[in-house]
């Protein structure tokens, strides 16, 4: 069964959205009462009206070639343009449809439906705007859904983590977690933002190659228009240059106590140990025991030993007497690799040095800073030494060069390495990585103080099984 309807333009009178009857040249013939409405206006005077007319003026050339292409080809359109009524700016999305009349072959008018789509384009603006800025803040930005599974992550949070996107979308935060934080901690944060509040809190993670980074986390739930949490929008602080120079600060404050400490324990050691020195001494000559003379040379090689490592505390804890004169750098590297390559241990060793012809002369004692030098360098020759089995084709590379407003000289071996932990202790007094009588554990915390005598300072990078690099920072104008 076969039914016909006709409908008249009075269907468009109830709709929200404008609409127009138009005739092929533009004019508005009959609008509905949604447009008379926005329009502000009665229909003898819309009548008179070009629709071209409504158009901002930076729409209605546009507007009209796309009209009149529709007129010329009968066709249907859609596009956007931007209605100025009044003042005020409106956002349309404009559908076009030619309407034929009954026996005429061309259309002579024009449905014309005029979309009010202004709060979308401002989201949508606003959406671009969130997007620009999230792309290219430094901040670390992700948004996970409501499982926890992340479904942003701006550049940033990808540089910081160390994975790619595609290895972070889809996945839990957890991937880079450390392991730091208890379970109540974590508990804590996700009741907080499920419950629709904001949470803060401070984070230790892990990055894909392990190593750690640290960050002030402001936790934010995204709200639906229904009130409903919708997913979680996460911005971090990055904190972990804050944590180094803290740390760098307590170790500094640390070995300052104990630079004091020393002073103490050299004076309170010294003098006794004198006196057990002179009374072995005499002892020895007046016996002709050789038992109790073996036994007598034993403690003075003991006593010797002692009295090494008192002279090491005393050389850290006071202030150097030695006059401070222009030192160049490259010539005390090139002596202290010298120096070491004559070592029996260093015979299978390359040692490569750089050697940058920028580096000015430094107010310095030039047989202190040796003293350092050689230190890091022996350290090197021995932890090379202590592969088992033995590394074929080691290197010691040494290099010196400019940065900011600092020398830099840097010793780089390809030794055994420093575990993480133990590099924060590698300027302690006494603490070495050697075998028993193989060092005092004094020479880098001597090392250690003459560098900040000179407003320096030292920084060691080790990876297990790879190698150590020691960086020397001396100020160009201290």
């Amino acid at each position: 069964m076969n039914s016909n309807y006709s409908f008249g333009f009075e269907l468009f009178e109830s709709f929200d959205d404008m609409c127009f009857i138009l005739s092929s040249d533009g004019k508005i013939v009959k609008t509905n009462e949604s447009a008379s409405k926005v329009l502000n206006s009665d229909n003898d005077l819309l009548y008179e009206m070009n629709f071209i007319d409504l158009m901002e003026n930076s729409y209605k050339e546009k507007f009209r070639l796309f009209y009149t292409d529709c007129v010329i080809q009968s066709r249907s359109g859609n596009t956007y343009a931007v209605i100025q009524l009044n003042g005020q700016l409106i956002d349309v999305n404009i559908s076009i449809i030619p309407v034929k009349t009954e026996g005429e072959g061309k259309p002579l008018k024009y449905f014309v439906l005029a979309k009010d789509i202004t709060d979308q384009r401002r989201k949508e603006l606003d959406l671009l705007r969130f997007y620009y800025v999230a792309e290219n803040t430094v901040n670390p930005l992700q948004i996970t859904d409501v499982h926890g599974k992340m479904v942003y992550a701006n550049p940033a949070f990808i540089k910081v983590s160390g994975y790619s996107k595609e290895e972070l979308i889809g996945k839990n935060p957890n991937v880079f977690g450390s392991g730091k934080h208890s379970r109540k901690f974590w508990s804590g944060m996700w009741n907080t933002i499920k419950a629709g509040k904001a949470w803060v809190g401070e984070v230790e993670n892990r990055k894909k190659g392990g190593e750690p980074f640290f960050t002030q986390v402001l936790v934010s739930p995204i709200v639906d228009e229904e009130g409903k949490v919708s997913a979680f929008f996460g911005i971090h602080r990055d904190l972990t240059e804050k944590r180094i120079m803290e740390r760098q600060l307590i170790h500094t404050q640390k070995m300052e106590s104990i630079g004091t400490l020393a002073a103490g324990v050299a004076h309170e050691v010294g003098n006794p140990l004198a006196s057990i020195s002179a009374l072995v001494q005499v002892v020895q000559r007046s016996t002709d025991d050789q038992f109790v003379k073996e036994k007598l040379e034993l403690v003075k090689n003991q006593v010797t030993r002692i009295s090494k490592i008192i002279r090491d505390l005393v050389d850290f804890s006071r202030p150097s007497n030695y006059e401070l004169q222009l030192t160049d750098i490259n010539q005390i590297v090139s002596e202290a690799v010298e120096i070491i390559k004559v070592g029996t241990k260093a015979k299978n060793i390359e040692f490569k040095v750089s050697l940058s012809k920028k580096v000015p002369l430094l107010p310095l004692v030039a047989d202190q800073v040796q003293q350092v030098f050689v230190n890091i360098l022996l350290n090197a020759v021995d932890a090379i030494a202590e592969h088992d089995p033995p590394k074929r084709d080691c290197t010691i590379a040494t290099k010196t060069d400019i940065t900011g407003e600092d020398v830099v000289i840097t010793f780089e071996d390809d030794g055994v390495g420093i575990s993480e932990e133990n590099t924060v202790k590698v300027f302690e007094p006494f603490y070495t990585t050697k075998k028993e009588g193989k060092g005092t554990g004094l020479g880098l915390w001597v090392s250690y103080g003459i560098i900040k005598s000179f407003q320096g300072d030292i920084i060691v990078e080790s990876t297990i099984g790879e190698g150590t690099t020691f960086k020397i920072l001396l100020p160009i104008q201290p």
